[in-house]
C-alpha cells in the first residue's frame, strides 16, 4: 500500500505563505508611516513659520494703525482690531475643525490591503 497524498498545501508552504504576506503588509505600513513622519514634520515646521512671520505682521500692521490714529480714532481702532482678529481666529479654528473632520484616516491603504486579504482567505 502507498502512502497517502497529501490533499492540500503543507503547513510549511502555507506558513511560508502567510510570512510572505505579513512581510508585505510590514513593508507597506511602515512605509505609509515613515510617510505620515515626513509630512507631519514638513507641515510642522512650515506652520510654525507661517505663524511666526503672521504675528510679527500682526503686531507691525496694529502699532501702524494706532501710531496713525493715535490722536483722533484710537479706542475704535483698538476694537476693530480686536474684532477683526477675533473673526480671524474663529475662521481658522472652523476651517482646522473641518479638516480635521475631512481628513483621510491614517494607514488606510494598508487597511485595505488587510481587508482585501481577508476576504481572499476567508469563505
Amino acid at each position: 500500500m502507498s502512502a497517502p497524498t497529501p490533499t492540500g498545501p503543507s503547513p510549511r508552504r502555507l506558513g511560508a505563505a502567510l510570512l510572505g504576506l505579513l512581510q508585505g503588509h510590514v513593508a507597506l505600513f511602515a512605509h505609509e508611516l515613515e510617510d505620515q513622519r515626513n509630512q507631519a514634520l514638513r507641515s510642522l515646521l512650515l506652520g510654525g513659520l507661517c505663524l511666526g512671520f503672521a504675528l510679527l505682521l500682526l503686531i507691525g500692521l496694529s502699532a501702524l494703525l494706532l501710531i496713525l490714529y493715535w490722536d483722533s480714532h484710537r479706542l475704535e481702532v483698538a476694537i476693530g482690531l480686536c474684532l477683526f482678529y477675533g473673526l480671524g481666529l474663529l475662521g481658522c479654528v472652523a476651517w482646522l475643525l473641518l479638516s480635521l473632520r475631512n481628513a483621510e484616516p491614517p494607514f488606510s491603504a494598508s487597511l485595505e490591503e488587510l481587508q482585501r486579504d481577508r476576504e481572499q482567505l476567508l469563505p
